[in-house]
């Protein structure tokens, strides 16, 4: 068994919930840097020899890819070309894990899961893409082009697919109007907590990364505050303060059944993608040197 993290670390140990929101909305698209696509070059790897990284943040998103339970921070392999990490929520976890991957020698990283959706065009169960990420530290990443297109030929006609730009997030955005918001100013599709901080490793160690995002909670939605109020620390919630919270609170179960509805539309489009993962990472060419 890998352990990057092990089930005793307190990644948060205020006890408080950590700062998961999106501090790049404020931000005018002018201050991003850049990373240039010229500046990759193609080199070439047997398919056969691959090694792929999957950072993986929640509990029910790893669930689309194995039945095996691991704890938080656990590494394991499902296959001979795929090691699997379960992170837990947020960019630091993310990039603890990622780094961790690239220490165990994988050839590529991809960050698995579900996305919020800052486009009105993109509904439960779509999948993102992205071209690019924009992070909260004003940088723009870019994923790796070539796997992109690769991806893109394999679920093409199968499902709904964005490219559209991934937003990083470093605390929940609940409500529609942040969300809109966000959209509005950078014009990124979806957003995340994990992603840009998988893809700022790749980068560093100059691997190619790719990242598999389906959508969760469409834009006009506002997440229940039963939702919020039973996140623990590390973004997972807690059913004890769920069902605490809905005790006093019963007018949130209908919220509460609409956002499951849509969430088993995300995990059912990333089991449908992971049955093409054979696909996906079954091709040659790598564009970092």
């Amino acid at each position: 068994m890998l352990n990057p993290i092990s089930d005793q670390t307190v990644v948060n140990p205020t006890g408080t919930l950590p700062d998961y929101g999106v501090d790049a909305a404020a931000l005018p698209t002018s201050l991003w840097v850049d990373y240039d696509d010229a500046e990759q070059s193609s080199v070439v790897i047997p398919s056969s020899l691959w090694i792929v990284g999957i950072v993986v943040a929640l509990p029910e998103e790893l669930a689309t890819l194995t039945n095996h339970k691991p704890v938080q921070g656990e590494c394991f392999a499902i296959n001979d070309n795929i090691k699997v990490v379960y992170s837990g929520a947020g960019p630091v976890n993310a990039e603890r894990c990622a780094e961790f991957l690239i220490h165990e020698s994988v050839n590529c990283l991809i960050s698995w899961g579900c996305a919020a959706a800052l486009s009105p065009d993109l509904k439960p169960g779509d999948v993102v893409l992205p071209k690019q990420v924009y992070s909260c530290d004003q940088q723009i990443l870019a994923t790796d082009q070539v796997w992109l297109k690769q991806i893109e030929s394999v679920l093409s006609g199968k499902m709904p697919i964005s490219t559209g730009n991934l937003a990083e997030s470093n605390r929940i955005v609940a409500s529609s109007s942040h969300k809109l918001s966000i959209h509005k100013q950078t014009g990124a599709v979806a957003l995340d907590m994990e992603s840009a901080a998988v893809l700022k490793a790749a980068l560093a160690a100059k691997l190619p990364c790719l990242i598999i995002r389906t959508i969760a909670d469409p834009v006009d939605m506002d997440l229940p505050q039963a939702v919020l109020h039973s996140l623990n620390s590390q973004g997972n919630i807690e059913l004890s303060k769920l069902f605490r919270f809905l005790l006093t609170h019963p007018w949130q179960i209908p919220a509460l059944i609409k956002l499951g509805l849509h969430f088993n539309l995300a995990r059912k489009s990333l089991k449908k993608i992971a049955q093409s993962l054979g696909d996906i990472i079954n091709f040659n060419t790598v564009t970092h040197e």
